[in-house]
């Protein structure tokens, strides 16, 4: 950036400091938010009103004796006429110290110009209320270097009016979400984001240190196992709109730090909560859509319930073209090797199976599909399946070639059951798969005392947000999502 520039604005700053302006006042009058003004323009404008708008300078326009101003507030754009004539010669002196990018308080009268445009006169000098020293950049759409996007956000906010709409949408999803389960007659709670045991997902967590007990402490990869603890506790529909932390990779689909809605329900099972699924999909999406339908990725998703459901083990194996039943761990590997499956360090038969299903099955889903009937292996929380209890009761909901939108399973509440497999985890951990699961021993106390037949759930919103957005990277969808530090 040319230090000129740089120098010019503080220059002009010190030049308003010189006629005893204040530069960053903290008394500001707004009557009325550009919003308001666009909403209700004919009715202001009738009334002959004067009012207050205030909001950034984002373009300059000077001709002789009046000057315009496009001045921007929380998204919404209004045009500033002042005329030299109208505030006098003191007043229009002080815009020669306006720069793009200032904040200004402008008082006036609306109006129409000969060319239809909706704007207000002003008939005072206008007030800057918050100087920059900054110009805002000239080329920003389009630009190759996408991280500078990403690490900017606070201008990508500015100058990409689709970015602003894109994370619009995503707080709309929320609210939705939200306003349905509420609906349904769910409470919303907070669990606790730093945990002794990382638990409820297979994930590597983030560790951190609490001084004052000299105790290591982790993000919570999840918040399952305390939404658990309060369906002990009494509770029978609860959700959380929680922020969890997994310390693994990024790409398009991953970012370390993300939003999920997670859910439980006392008194059902997968079955029912594959149909609060399809209900509360099928109410976003027509809220927002006003269809079942939309694009993504030129595709037309189409949320029309009711929604597809298949066997994940039939799937994999339909894939693979061979079938997987009876084989031994030793075999499995093997098959997957040949298969050209980059197994690395990965151990335990769950975690092989799923990176088969990760390669061959997730990316031909296209449709809303739910996978139902995984592995136990694959499921440490999920529980079994009467008619097979090497399978359990729990779903996936797949979609736009392979995007995992929904983890659901029917709970499992036998402690025994549980404690088993929590100490086959403990196994595999010790063998070198730093994403197992841990045992907590408070949780397994927990479901000693009871915990009612449940289901619940977890919806990653940042993909949600994308799929609905049309967004291909979860970054479009998270203001700040995690960067490599430059160099």
């Amino acid at each position: 950036m040319p230090t000129d520039e740089l120098a010019m604005r503080r220059q002009r700053l010190k030049e308003l400091m010189d006629r005893g302006i204040d530069p960053y006042p903290s008394n500001v009058l707004r009557t009325h938010s550009i919003k308001a003004v666009q909403e209700k323009f004919e009715e202001l404008q009738k009334s002959k009103d004067r009012l207050t708008i205030c909001g950034r300078v984002m373009a300059i326009r000077k001709h002789g004796g009046s000057t315009f101003l496009t001045v921007r507030d929380d998204g919404h754009d209004l045009q500033v006429y002042l005329k030299k004539d109208v505030i006098g010669q003191d007043g229009y002196n002080i815009i020669k110290e306006f720069d793009s990018g200032d904040f200004v308080e402008v008082t006036g009268a609306l109006f129409l110009t000969h060319k239809g445009e909706r704007s207000i006169l002003s008939q005072t000098a206008p007030r800057i209320i918050a100087k920059t020293l900054r110009p805002l950049p000239e080329k920003w759409h389009g630009l190759s270097d996408v991280e500078t996007r990403y690490r900017k956000r606070y201008l990508d906010l500015l100058m990409n009016n689709n970015v602003r709409t894109v994370n619009e949408c995503r707080s709309e999803i929320l609210r939705l979400t939200r306003e349905y389960l509420y609906g349904q007659d769910f409470i919303e709670v907070e669990t606790p984001v730093l945990q002794p045991i990382p638990g409820g997902a297979t994930a590597r967590p983030f560790v951190t240190h609490l001084n004052v007990l000299d105790l290591d402490l982790y993000l919570r990869v999840a918040p399952e196992l305390y939404l658990k603890r309060l369906l002990v506790g009494g509770f029978t529909k609860i959700f959380e709109a929680a922020k969890c932390f997994r310390n693994e990779g990024m790409d398009h689909a991953h970012n370390p730090e993300f939003t999920q809605i997670e859910l439980y329900q006392a008194y059902t099972n997968y079955r029912g909560l594959m149909s609060l699924v399809e209900d509360l999909l099928g109410f976003l999406v027509t809220k927002i859509f006003d269809s079942y339908e939309f694009k993504f990725e030129q595709k037309v998703i189409d949320f029309t319930p009711p929604i597809m459901v298949k066997d994940w083990t039939s799937l994999l194996e339909e894939c693979l073209g061979e079938s997987i039943a009876g084989m031994t761990d030793k075999s499995l590997r093997a098959l997957f090797l040949k298969k050209g499956i980059e197994l690395g360090n990965t151990r335990g038969r769950g975690a092989m199976l799923d990176q088969a299903y990760k390669k061959f099955v997730r990316p031909t889903i296209v449709q809303p599909t739910f996978l139902i009937n995984h592995p136990v292996s694959l499921s440490p929380l999920a529980k079994r399946r009467a008619e097979n209890p090497e399978q359990t009761e729990r779903f996936q909901l797949v979609v736009g070639s392979g995007i995992e939108l929904v983890n659901g399973f029917s709970e499992l509440n036998d402690p025994i059951d549980q404690r088993a497999r929590f100490e086959e985890q403990e196994r595999w951990r010790e063998a070198g798969d730093d994403e197992a699961q841990r045992l907590d021993d408070d949780f397994l106390e927990a479901l000693e005392y009871g915990m009612p037949p449940a289901a619940g759930l977890g919806i990653g919103i940042d993909r949600l947000a994308a799929l609905l957005t049309n967004s291909h990277s979860l970054k479009e969808v998270i203001f700040f999502p995690t960067m490599r530090p430059k160099q």
